[in-house]
């Protein structure tokens, strides 16, 4: 029992961590995951029920509101109809090197994400994801190549001032008018 409200009190500590930067170092010093590896950047302020069934590799990207889903209680309800004894079910999720998850999404388990992988934000993932693909939507499915999206990304030009930015999108949605 002790050690459960060691492990409550850490994730109540993580989600009153306002700063994500300061939370991702958190969340390394105190090993909160199965693994994690070089440049993990974690935004979400709520940590999984079972966070060591996760592991991360390098140079991974975790958006806000990203839910990592690694059990469900479902055994509850199927022990309820007297049909025998369900158990929990569980399972691990692996996320490779280069994977940007997008906000909103959600990772059921039993799932591994390929190396240079982008989801898209509100994707469902449901399966596992092939190396260098750009996937969203519920379930999640592939729209695209990890290079086309970098090489698309190569020609973003970066205005800093608001009134650049409102001006470019102005120009933008005149022309689709």
């Amino acid at each position: 029992m002790k050690e459960y409200k060691k492990k409550q009190w850490k994730r109540i500590r993580i989600a009153l961590i306002l700063d994500s930067n300061k939370r991702t170092n958190y969340i390394i010093k105190h090993k909160i995951f199965r693994s994690v590896g070089k440049n993990f950047f974690f935004q979400p302020r709520l940590i999984p029920s079972d966070p060591e069934f996760i592991k991360f590799h390098d140079n991974v990207i975790v958006t806000s509101n990203v839910t990592f889903v690694t059990h469900d209680v479902f055994h509850l309800g199927l022990n309820n109809l007297e049909q025998g004894n369900f158990l929990y079910n569980n399972g691990c999720i692996e996320i490779m090197d280069n994977v940007f998850i997008g906000c909103n999404s959600t990772i059921l388990p039993n799932i591994k994400i390929g190396p240079n992988v982008v989801i898209g934000a509100g994707s469902v993932v449901t399966k596992d994801i092939p190396p260098n693909s750009v996937i969203a939507g519920n379930p999640a499915k592939v729209i695209g190549t990890f290079e086309d999206y970098v090489n698309k990304r190569k020609k973003i030009i970066n205005l800093y001032s608001t009134d650049g930015l409102w001006e470019k999108f102005q120009q933008e949605k005149n022309n689709r008018i």
